[in-house]
């Protein structure tokens, strides 16, 4: 089992930085491949990025590409959104998901935290 908890949100001018944290408990979160989505309202939920276990690899949304990249440290079992450029349509609320092979869907799931980017 994988709990998964959002933190560093909020409010900030377009143009602005923010980065995201997604801390998740259990041991076995370092062997898990990790990615983050976002919803904004009235629209369906959205991939942003993704990286694999190790790291190695990662991949992203084309709407983020160039402005966002995404880590992870596996020995505090935390995985980073780093937001650059923001726009206001990248206003929305930020999820992290994990699974356990890349041939699953995500089965892990947080509550989200909100990003709002002003103009």
């Amino acid at each position: 089992q994988v709990q998964l908890v959002e933190s560093g949100g909020g409010l900030v001018q377009a143009g602005g930085s923010l980065r995201l944290s997604c801390a998740a408990s259990g041991r076995t979160f370092r062997t898990y491949t990790t990615g983050w989505f976002r919803q904004a309202p009235g629209k369906e939920r959205e991939f942003v990025a993704g990286i694999s276990w190790s790291g190695d690899n990662a991949n992203f949304a084309d709407s983020v590409k160039g402005r966002f990249t995404i880590s992870r440290d596996n020995a505090k079992n935390t995985v980073y959104l780093q937001m650059n450029s923001l726009k206001p349509e990248d206003t929305a609320v930020y999820y992290c998901a994990a699974r356990y092979s890349d041939y699953e869907p995500y089965k892990y799931w947080g509550q989200g935290t909100q990003v709002t980017v002003s103009s």
